[in-house]
């Protein structure tokens, strides 16, 4: 169930002929796997007019999430992941709006790579998925024992990134 309001109503008039709005708050049984922008109308609810109050229809926006954004019925999410994890692969716990899921890793993904959660984003006909971007994400350097790592794999791996932009 959600919640509109409180807003202004159409304008009315009082008992002495003024016109005036009236603030009121509605609650609203929004239906399960409504997108973004479409409507809900709500029959008898607008403004008066000839033969009794009209309909009133709002528009269904979503509000930004700090973790999620939707395309569709589909829901992403930007995942950070350890460069350790990335690697070598790993089962992580991972936020979905139904709860934590965990998610496998496959050894040696890249930043980007999308791991699809079928079925599993706003409910309909097909139900929407979840994506989960990977983002690898660098630790701290800020110890000389952090750094001595770094340049132990940068001696040891002899690993260029940019290898296939100098064919």
């Amino acid at each position: 169930m959600g919640r509109a309001g409180p807003s202004p109503c159409a304008p009315e008039l009082d008992q002495h002929g003024r016109l005036h709005t009236r603030t009121r708050t509605l609650n609203v049984q929004v239906p399960k796997g409504i997108r973004q922008g479409q409507h809900i109308r709500l029959a008898g609810q607008g403004a008066p007019g000839g033969g009794g109050a009209g309909d009133l229809y709002l528009e269904v926006a979503f509000q930004p999430h700090p973790f999620y954004r939707i395309e569709d019925r589909d829901i992403y999410l930007d995942l950070p992941v350890a460069p350790w994890e990335a690697a070598l692969g790993a089962t992580i716990q991972a936020p979905t709006p139904a709860g934590k899921v965990g998610l496998k890793i496959p050894p040696g993904s890249d930043s980007g790579r999308i791991l699809r959660l079928k079925g599993r984003g706003i409910p309909g006909d097909p139900p929407g998925d979840i994506d989960t971007v990977l983002q690898v994400v660098l630790p701290p350097v800020d110890t000389e024992h952090a750094r001595a790592l770094f340049r132990k794999m940068e001696q040891e791996m002899k690993f260029n990134p940019r290898a296939r932009l100098e064919e």
